[in-house]
């Protein structure tokens, strides 16, 4: 990896390069999503049978997993798989229950009633990526918020394996975390179909979960006609390091991110110039042993960096300007500097809690803003899968007593009728 010195300009010409990664959608892949979209849209089930087979190159023996049949894929799967996703499940329960909101209501002695009712979305769609690239964490992730919001009916779509069945242990993950359904479709046609619905899959309120280029754009292009959760960037993780980091330890919590894409970005923000060099040599004798070798080089050649800083506040004045997906603080006093981080998806503090921790097991959810967004966005929460509604009830003598005013707003802004709508009720 590059090791470079903070001079308060290159460190920042880096940020720069990393939003190049985020260019524009491609216009034929915007082409090709689009005419997918309409396709579904127009010709349902048959639309997306046929671009399964086009772009599987299987259809599925068959397209519909009752929530009976998930239950008999536990028995299928490894038990020490199965006991660990219920040990993640657990954990990022507890975590999630905390965040939920109750409904609220204020009586005043005026006889005014207000308040807000918090509810759960009715339906919601859990996109799962298949093949290589399947990860059982995501449904966890994805449909335990989902469920503690008092979301009524979980789907899910994911592509057939090769031989048109089913990945058993993303159903059996899909058993545990409560899904209520999974179809067998994948790619933009799976998106589509839960945007529009179709004779058998049905129209969700939202759409959650990772997936390719085509994917993501096409949950991009029907954002309106539904909810999604984000439209995410290659993966990012940034670790700020002190001299009582270990090197081991830090290039290994590099290359987890860096093998995820070729895209991915890995940068390591050090007051110590010997850890750095440490560092990039650990990250030299690890690679060799990693399978994905090839992909993190290529991440770490284009996107990764080691930069030497004056001190800890240089250091985390960077991160707030970068605002990463993970930021890894890996100093002697982890905690002092919890309160100092405005902008990122997801903190790990101290040198016993590694990124992976986060992907998997710990409880917060790693489904995170990506590529700066993190200055805005939040993680994937309880929050995610709720609605608001507020209301109103006053007498007609505190509606008397306000009506003047109200009036008065009406007709500054022009808008005569909104001014009646109160007038009306007090003529004689």
């Amino acid at each position: 990896m590059k090791i470079t010195k903070a001079n308060g300009k290159s460190e920042y010409e880096l940020i720069e390069t990393l939003k190049k990664r985020n260019v524009e959608t491609d216009a034929k892949i915007l082409e090709a999503v689009s005419a997918i979209i309409q396709g579904v849209k127009e010709g349902g089930d048959e639309a997306v049978r046929e671009y399964t087979a086009r772009f599987d190159g299987v259809t599925p023996k068959k397209t519909v997993i009752e929530k009976e049949e998930l239950n008999s894929y536990l028995e299928l799967v490894d038990e020490a798989f199965k006991q660990a996703i219920i040990n993640a499940k657990n954990n990022i329960y507890d975590f999630h229950m905390r965040q939920r909101q109750q409904s609220w209501m204020t009586t005043n002695e005026n006889g005014v009633i207000m308040g807000q009712r918090v509810r759960g979305l009715h339906r919601v769609g859990i996109y799962v990526p298949g093949g290589t690239a399947a990860y059982p964490s995501s449904v966890l992730m994805n449909a335990i918020p989902a469920k503690i919001a008092g979301v009524k009916e979980i789907v899910m779509v994911t592509p057939p394996s090769k031989e048109g069945e089913p990945d058993p242990n993303i159903m059996a993950t899909a058993a545990i975390a409560g899904v209520d359904k999974v179809f067998l479709c994948g790619g933009a046609q799976a998106v589509a179909a839960l945007a529009y619905g179709t004779e058998r899959i049905p129209k969700v309120d939202k759409i959650v979960g990772p997936g390719n280029i085509f994917v993501a754009t096409a949950k991009k292009l029907l954002y309106g006609v539904v909810d999604i959760d984000m439209v995410a960037g290659p993966s990012e993780i940034l670790v700020i390091a002190d001299k009582s980091a270990k090197p081991a330890f830090l290039a290994a919590d590099l290359m987890s991110q860096a093998e995820h894409d070729k895209m991915a970005s890995s940068i390591l923000l050090t007051t110590s110039e010997s850890l750095a060099k440490a560092t990039a040599k650990e990250i030299e004798k690890q690679i060799m042993h990693l399978e994905r070798w090839d992909i993190i080089e290529k991440s770490l050649e284009d996107y990764g960096e080691i930069i030497v800083c004056e001190d800890l506040q240089q250091a985390i004045e960077f991160a707030n300007e970068l605002a990463p997906e993970h930021l890894e603080l890996c100093v002697e006093e982890p905690l002092k500097y919890i309160g100092m981080i405005d902008n990122a998806g997801s903190v790990f503090l101290g040198n016993w809690s590694p990124e992976p921790l986060g992907d998997y097991y710990a409880g917060p959810n790693h489904v995170l803003p990506t590529s700066g967004t993190a200055r805005f966005f939040s993680p994937l929460s309880v929050d995610s899968f709720v609605k608001k509604s507020s209301f109103i009830y006053y007498t007609q003598e505190e509606l008397e007593k306000a009506k003047d005013d109200i009036i008065t707003l009406a007709q500054t802004e022009g808008l005569t009728a909104h001014a009646n709508s109160i007038k009306v009720r007090f003529e004689k």
